[in-house]
């Protein structure tokens, strides 16, 4: 692998089996992706000679969801009930045992390498087409001018649209140059606490912005557990990395259904489009 990252003055590691119902159905693979696979990264990084940032991009799913009223704070422990949640843990431990073994932050001036973690809230946006997931399965339903089967409408997550934590990620990096031992740490990219929504929540703002369509819930009964409800304090990214949030979730949502209502000619031009009005 290093000769893939020999190079490279930043690294941002995304690579990923993502999905938490998938996790159920291929165990092995979801841990052996996203934690062994974050120890090989890791393993490469180690022998490299010229100074290298390091964002390793895990998951709010980390912690130990007590589901409780209750943002997770990056000092909050470790968990995971489900194959993805508990190897996106793993990754993290592995994350933070290269640091303190092989990596350690007080020894940047010998080793050159710095080692961030970002954990995110649900991520959606344009372009997203993975199965399982609230937004493309949506859009396949509208498609088909069937009724959306929602399996959990109550459940609460962090949504926020994909240019919030990417942005957040390029500006950990960006820190990590300027102080590589300060910056060499964990950190939550989210909504605002107050603007957490449910499943259903979702689903109404998406299905107005796109004009029509229906919703129904199947019968859950032998689905395997997810977890009802999730939220993230992001003080840490505001106060350190003056990092803030520019869409609502509404926004977020909105400009989603947007992309897949009108980027049907032309992806790539939407897409840079709304990255561009994003960043402006």
């Amino acid at each position: 692998m290093q000769q893939y990252v020999d190079q490279d003055d930043f690294i941002f590691h995304f690579a990923a089996q993502s999905l938490v119902r998938k996790s159920y159905k291929e165990p092995i693979n979801t841990f052996t992706t996203n934690a062994i696979g974050t120890a090989n990264l890791l393993e490469a990084i180690r022998s490299l000679d010229n100074e290298c940032m390091v964002v390793i991009i895990t998951t709010d799913k980390v912690y130990e969801n007590l589901e409780q009223d209750y943002p997770y704070k990056e000092s909050d422990k470790l968990g995971g009930f489900d194959p993805y949640s508990s190897s996106k843990a793993c990754a993290e431990i592995i994350a933070a045992s290269y640091k303190r073994s092989f990596l350690n932050p007080d020894d940047f001036e010998k080793h050159k390498k710095s080692i961030s973690t970002a954990r995110s809230g649900n991520v959606i946006g344009g372009g997203d087409r993975c199965k399982d997931r609230i937004i493309p399965d949506m859009i396949k339903a509208l498609e088909a001018g069937q009724p959306l089967q929602v399996r959990n409408p109550a459940s609460v997550r962090p949504w926020q649209h994909v240019l919030e934590p990417l942005g957040g990620y390029l500006l950990l990096g960006a820190k990590q140059k300027e102080d590589p031992i300060k910056f060499a740490d964990s950190f939550n990219f989210g909504p605002a606490i107050d603007d957490n929504l449910s499943v259903e929540g979702l689903v109404d703002i998406a299905l107005k912005s796109w004009g029509s369509g229906s919703y129904e819930k199947p019968d859950t009964s032998d689905d395997p557990h997810e977890a009802k409800l999730l939220k993230l304090d992001i003080s840490k990214a505001r106060l350190g990395l003056d990092w803030e949030p520019r869409f609502t979730s509404e926004m977020a949502i909105t400009k989603t259904m947007e992309w897949y209502k009108n980027a049907v000619s032309s992806e790539r031009e939407y897409t840079l489009n709304q990255i561009k009005t994003y960043f402006e």
